[in-house]
């Protein structure tokens, strides 16, 4: 058996990280055990638990994040990340893992940002891990992960009889397309 926490280099790298950090990087993300916790899917569809991947607590009420299998690429670092919400939101948050590792460092407490120094030299060792690993600045994208991959996982959903998560993702796609229809 391996110690290894998952097949993903990058989650690997961040998993390291993490077990040295005294406090949170990012306000409520915690890498959970990878791909084995029943617990956060409340599907029964083999189909579609086969492609959804868990890897961490997005927030500390129990919204979490997972990897979307949307082909058989080998690099699952690639795979698009989703948000499933602890009150029922469902989008695609990150391009990548990369992508998400930035936004991480982006998120922010709710009301005044804490000031215990164990979580401002957590943070500013984030950022430096993030620097060394995976460049100096956060990658660029033509389109928002929503727009780059959102239709193709609300028809996929579809696809694999999620007709309700499906509807989710259409309703956070909305306010994408009303955008792109408006005049500037």
């Amino acid at each position: 058996m391996s110690d290894t926490y998952s097949p993903i280099p990058e989650l690997n790298l961040l998993k390291e990280f993490d077990d040295q950090c005294a406090d949170f990087y990012s306000p409520g993300f915690e890498l959970r055990e990878y791909n084995n916790d029943s617990s956060w899917l409340e599907s029964e569809n083999p189909e579609f638990d086969d492609r959804v991947i868990p890897f961490a607590k997005a927030t500390t009420s129990g919204s979490f994040y997972a990897l979307w299998r949307c082909d058989d690429r080998a690099d699952l670092a690639t795979l698009p990340v989703l948000f499933f919400g602890d009150e029922g939101d469902l989008y695609v948050a990150a391009h990548d893992l990369r992508d998400l590792f930035w936004e991480l460092l982006d998120e922010e407490f709710g009301g005044p940002p804490p000031t215990r120094q164990t979580y401002v030299d957590t943070r500013q060792a984030y950022l430096m891990w993030l620097k060394r690993h995976f460049g100096p600045a956060h990658p660029t994208y033509d389109r928002s992960p929503m727009e780059e991959h959102g239709r193709r996982f609300a028809d996929w959903l579809l696809s694999v009889e999620e007709e309700d998560a499906a509807d989710v993702v259409i309703e956070n796609l909305e306010p994408i397309r009303g955008a792109a229809e408006r005049p500037l």
